[in-house]
């Protein structure tokens, strides 16, 4: 059975405002999740690839030395690929509307911190 124009516009709408209210939850459907784990995994491929690059280096071993270049050239695109959806993802998060009444629609105790954080950086 298919949607009427109105039962059509009414599911527009509370999508809109689905994603106006929770951005993280309509990026957990989309499949476009950033992951923490993924930037640290990245940072720790950097690390390995810097002791086994100097670690070929010490015993005069190009190819060691090569694959600990390649180690941490992996590891810095993995960790910039997933950086940039991570700092898009704690941008939205910080722009998120306010619920009247001055709470984040149910969020973290720390909002009424980073409220007084926001008014004393436009009080300056």
């Amino acid at each position: 059975m298919p949607l009427s124009e109105h039962e059509k516009r009414l599911l527009a709408e509370m999508e809109e405002a689905l994603a106006a209210d929770d951005p993280r939850l309509i990026s957990t459907f989309n499949g476009k999740t950033p992951s923490r784990s993924r930037v640290v995994l990245g940072f720790g491929l950097i690390l390995l690839g810097i002791f086994v690059l100097f670690g070929g280096l010490i015993s005069q071993t190009p190819p060691l030395g090569i694959a600990g270049f390649v180690l941490s050239l992996a590891g810095a695109v993995l960790a910039i690929t997933n950086l940039g959806g991570l700092m898009n993802a704690v941008a939205n998060r910080v722009q998120t509307p306010k619920a009247p009444g001055g709470k984040a629609g149910g969020k973290k105790w720390s909002s009424k911190f980073e409220q007084r954080w926001d008014r004393r950086n436009f009080e300056e």
